[in-house]
């Protein structure tokens, strides 16, 4: 089937667990509103009903070991998906499109967290991703002590319950990702208070939505 011309705006938000995502992509959204952007929004894992069930095998707590090569075909599959029946119909359809994680997840947790490498990473990246690459991701950085203090109260998925050195593993590997696409990859400070980081989030998406309308 021939790929159609990606017209839309792709945004993703990354970073590890505790940095505020979820509330800083509302952010993003409420900027999108404001200059009359038609926009989805969605997550990774998941996205659409498929690769939200893959999602749940991916992330739900078990007795047995996943491995880590398991564990990133799992979430390409769920990417696969993803893009087939969600996000590129969007961006061929003129739509922006907000994510909750994308490929640089991939990187961080599974090429560096797992100690992966990046080999496999960028031959699933080519095969699975091929056009549909950001135009502009939102990292929102914070140590996982700070991250590790957010997240205390809420009940942990298996990611989740890793060690600390894991994320610490995971947010070198999101900065180097940063130090590689600086023009697409822009750093939040998420150590801040709230609304610290909600007006650094507010004036990267201003800046990119006049340089793209």
């Amino acid at each position: 089937m021939p790929r159609g011309e990606l017209k839309g705006q792709f945004i993703t938000l990354e970073g590890g667990e505790g940095v505020g995502k979820s509330t800083n992509l509302a952010e993003v959204c409420k900027c999108l509103d404001e200059a009359g952007i038609d926009y989805i929004q969605s997550r990774e894992p998941g996205g659409t009903p498929l690769a939200e069930a893959v999602r749940e095998l991916t992330l739900a707590p078990a007795n047995e070991t996943m491995p880590g090569m398991a564990e990133v075909l799992l979430m390409f599959a769920a990417r696969s998906i993803h893009i087939e029946n969600k996000i590129r119909p969007a961006l061929e359809a003129g739509k922006w499109v907000v994510c909750d994680r994308f490929v640089d997840a991939s990187y961080a947790y599974q090429g560096c967290g797992r100690e992966l490498g990046t080999a496999a990473i960028e031959t699933l990246e080519q095969l699975v991703v091929a056009d549909v690459e950001p135009n502009l991701t939102l990292l929102l950085d914070a140590s996982p002590e700070v991250g590790a203090e957010r997240i205390d109260n809420r009940e942990h998925d298996r990611i989740e319950q890793e060690q600390r050195e894991f994320f610490h593993r995971v947010r070198e590997g999101y900065l180097a990702r940063a130090q590689q696409s600086p023009q697409r990859i822009k750093i939040v400070d998420a150590s801040q208070p709230l609304s610290n980081v909600q007006q650094q989030v507010r004036q990267v998406t201003q800046q990119f939505i006049k340089a793209h309308t």
